[in-house]
């Protein structure tokens, strides 16, 4: 794949991830160390990454996952609530909450759960978290785009957040470290990803003033 392509097909995979294919722990880790190449501030690269492969952990996991998604389903938030008065884009939007639904029901059967993590020392910071969760982010797009390059899909998902404690407790993580994102992984099911529809350029660019 060209630069382009990668960047351009690289998918939230939801309902095409393979359930049942094992994947090496050493295809992960070459993911998470391409990721350990992305930047961060102060060059502080106080990221910390939790594979999980243990089915028993993984069926609590996917089970807070599923609780999350349920009550923000049904509080009307979810992506099939949004452009209802734009019938292709309302289509879009039922596709990618029917997706969402199915990885939630189906969060514990993926064979490996990586969860993205930051040493925060006294706590989160007040106001504004932008410049912290920047540190995280890149790190976590770069991984999904190496599992991409690999065969591998995954997703942005972070309502597992709803039980951060729950999960920080199952896991053994520090209370000075704070999750950000947790990244099912499997090998994708299909031949291969197409760009998706987006918004004109023209309707979300801004030159020097709004």
């Amino acid at each position: 794949m060209t630069i382009d392509e990668l960047l351009t097909t690289t998918r939230s995979v939801r309902k095409r991830l393979d359930l049942t294919r094992p994947v090496p722990m050493e295809l992960v880790r070459e993911c998470l160390e391409i990721a350990l190449q992305a930047p961060t501030g102060g060059n502080r690269q106080g990221w910390h990454w939790i594979v999980v492969t243990d089915p028993e952990l993984r069926k609590v996991i996917g089970g807070y996952y599923e609780r999350s998604w349920r009550g923000y389903y049904e509080s009307g938030s979810s992506a099939t609530s949004m452009f209802k008065d734009d019938p292709v884009r309302a289509a879009a939007q039922h596709r990618v909450s029917d997706s969402a639904t199915y990885l939630a029901e189906h969060m514990h059967e993926v064979p490996v759960l990586v969860i993205g993590c930051l040493r925060v020392g006294d706590g989160l910071p007040p106001g504004s978290q932008a410049g912290l969760w920047g540190s995280l982010l890149p790190a976590a797009w770069s991984y999904m785009l190496a599992a991409r390059a690999r065969g591998l899909g995954s997703a942005w998902t972070t309502l597992h957040l709803a039980y951060e404690s729950e999960v920080a407790e199952l896991l053994g993580i520090p209370a000075d470290v704070r999750q950000g994102v947790l990244l099912p992984t499997a090998y994708y099911t299909g031949e291969t990803f197409r760009p998706a529809a987006r918004q004109p350029l023209d309707e979300v660019l801004h030159v020097d003033h709004w």
